[in-house]
């Protein structure tokens, strides 16, 4: 049996993630999603359109999608859907896990790591995080979980945008940019969004977001942030960072989750690189939501494709480097409060 691909599905509450689920579930693409949500509360998924057995917590939807609640570990309810699948019992293409809006992705994410049966039979596809642009920014300024939402996020949308002025929209946008640098940015309205948006991203395969954005190894973006490695300080003039008269330059909504970003045209030592990994994620793990890389390493021909979440990472070996190719290796670090300095440091003392 083939993987079955599974994206996790987070935002605050109110946010719009149950709207987009059942967009996603009613449309005609011909595909069989199971949905596994975290708790049956209020928003559950609209019981008229389901036929509910509550003995096996299963719903078979009009259109052929299965939705299952969980009111227990998400583990033993995963292992039981690919088995029902090996056994014939049900027919699915793929999961989403809609999480509550309190919930941190990580140890949902890390669930496809940890568990050896689970990753037979799953792939990790993508966490994609809905923030509802009316409430936002009185979400991000006092709840962190909203806050890490974003930081986990390999695609972020922005729901209720038409009940907001656009100058904060742009705002708000500009903000999550600096949270979470390399996860790409979109409106929707009423959860209409495209399948392409939502599936198949291949967040957490690094090879293939290569061959997408072959912009993840270059210097600058599109953003003019310069190499995404631009701290929300004095040298940035966008209106939403700006404070009134007399009170200086600094940032009025200093996020505890930023991002920056490590490179060097020098090779890493990989013994090193590992010990040092090995020290910061056994110090930060925690704090570490998403950290992701194409390394540089000696003794290989080949990219070393790197990420992790927590205290969970992982390598493999990617696409040879080409002849004509410069070789740099690029590292993104997205995390609550962690030390840069220390990080960049301890990175440049692990090269050859």
């Amino acid at each position: 049996m083939s993987l079955i691909p599974a994206t996790i599905l987070t935002g605050f509450l109110g946010s719009g993630k149950t709207t987009l689920l059942k967009r996603v579930l009613s449309e005609a693409h011909g595909q069989k999603i199971a949905v596994i949500e975290n708790e049956f509360g209020e928003e559950n998924i609209d019981s008229e359109i389901l036929v509910t057995d509550v003995k096996e917590q299963i719903i078979q939807m009009s259109n052929g999608c299965i939705c299952c609640t969980i009111r227990e570990d998400l583990r033993s309810t995963l292992h039981d859907l690919a088995d029902k699948k090996r056994r014939g019992e049900l027919d699915f293409d793929r999961v989403v896990i809609e999480t509550t809006g309190l919930a941190d992705p990580g140890p949902v994410a890390q669930t496809f790591f940890m568990d050896d049966e689970i990753a037979e039979s799953y792939l990790l596809d993508s966490i994609l995080t809905l923030v509802d642009a009316k409430h936002a920014v009185a979400q991000l300024n006092d709840r962190q979980e909203a806050r890490r939402q974003i930081g986990f996020a390999d695609q972020i949308f922005i729901s209720k945008t038409d009940l907001v002025a656009k100058d904060d929209v742009d705002a708000l946008m500009h903000r999550i940019k600096h949270m979470n640098p390399r996860a790409p940015q979109q409106s929707v309205h009423f959860g209409e969004v495209a399948l392409s948006s939502v599936f198949d991203l291949r967040g957490f395969n690094l090879n293939t977001k290569l061959e997408i954005d072959p912009d993840f190894l270059k210097d600058g973006d599109d953003h003019a942030h310069h190499d995404h490695d631009h701290d929300q300080g004095e040298h940035c003039d966008h209106p939403s960072h700006q404070r009134a008269e007399g009170e200086g330059h600094h940032h009025h909504h200093d996020d505890d989750v930023k991002s920056f970003v490590f490179k060097s045209e020098r090779a890493f030592d990989p013994a090193k690189l590992e010990d040092f990994l090995g020290a910061i994620v056994n110090i930060y793990g925690p704090r570490m939501l998403r950290y992701k890389g194409v390394l540089h390493m000696k003794g290989t021909e080949r990219k070393v494709i790197f990420q992790g979440v927590h205290q969970l990472m992982g390598s493999d070996l990617g696409p040879q480097w080409q002849a004509d190719e410069q070789r740099i290796s690029k590292m993104v670090f997205i995390g609550i409060d962690l030390p840069k300095d220390i990080f960049l440091q301890g990175m440049e003392q692990c090269l050859v």
